[in-house]
């Protein structure tokens, strides 16, 4: 599948999707605690939602929290780079440790400049595509990329309710990346939950982000086992 070689501790069964809970989502006064009741409960990667207050309305955290959660897991880390010139810091989330940075489509001024760093050191490059964003902003990098990432929500504000007109989107990708024959994961994130998720796995993503619906919910276990379908 799309998402098995950026996911190589994959804990579901063959034919699902991975889930990817979000970091941001977690009670942060005991992060190590909540990294490790996720790891064992089956998520199968951890994403991390880096925000500058600049690109999106909102400021999170840096390499400095990636590197704290790389201590506490061997999961792979799938960040997030809501920031403006992310070429700027690409290596920095690198050498933190994480194993997938992604930049949006919208925040670099030279994509294929960006998404090559990424690989050069050695990381997986993921393309994110807002929700107003249509797919053809970023079919000519695909030769470029292992991820794409479709927002269900807008970055940086909270409380917005999934979007499912966007899943048109993933079903554009999928085939896309069927007709030109390339191994690229399709991920999807914003307001999903165990209704939504089943929406997504429909239009064909191969990752699900999904944070309050986990880290909220009462048996991260069973919220994971359901949003994995």
């Amino acid at each position: 599948m799309s998402w098995s070689r950026l996911v190589p501790t994959k804990k579901g069964t063959v034919g699902s999707v991975a889930i990817a809970p979000s970091l941001l989502s977690a009670d942060f006064s005991r992060l190590g605690e909540e990294v490790r009741a996720v790891e064992k409960a089956g998520a199968d990667l951890l994403h991390l939602d880096v925000m500058d207050g600049h690109f999106v309305p909102n400021l999170t955290f840096g390499p400095m929290l990636i590197k704290a959660v790389r201590k506490l897991t061997d999961l792979p880390l799938d960040t997030h780079l809501m920031i403006e010139n992310p070429e700027k810091y690409i290596r920095q989330f690198a050498k933190a440790g994480s194993d997938i940075i992604t930049i949006h489509i919208e925040a670099s001024a030279d994509i294929r400049r960006d998404l090559r760093m990424i690989r050069e050191i050695g990381k997986n490059a993921g393309l994110t595509l807002n929700p107003d964003t249509p797919l053809e902003k970023i079919t000519e990098y695909f030769d470029d990329i292992d991820l794409i990432l479709v927002m269900s929500v807008f970055p940086g504000f909270a409380g917005q309710s999934f979007m499912p007109e966007v899943l048109s989107k993933v079903e554009q990708a999928k085939e896309l990346r069927k007709v030109k024959g390339l191994d690229i994961a399709i991920e999807i994130d914003g307001g999903i939950d165990p209704e939504t998720s089943k929406q997504a796995r429909a239009a064909g993503v191969d990752i699900m982000v999904a944070g309050s619906a986990i880290f909220g919910s009462s048996d991260y276990k069973d919220t994971i086992h359901k949003l994995r379908g």
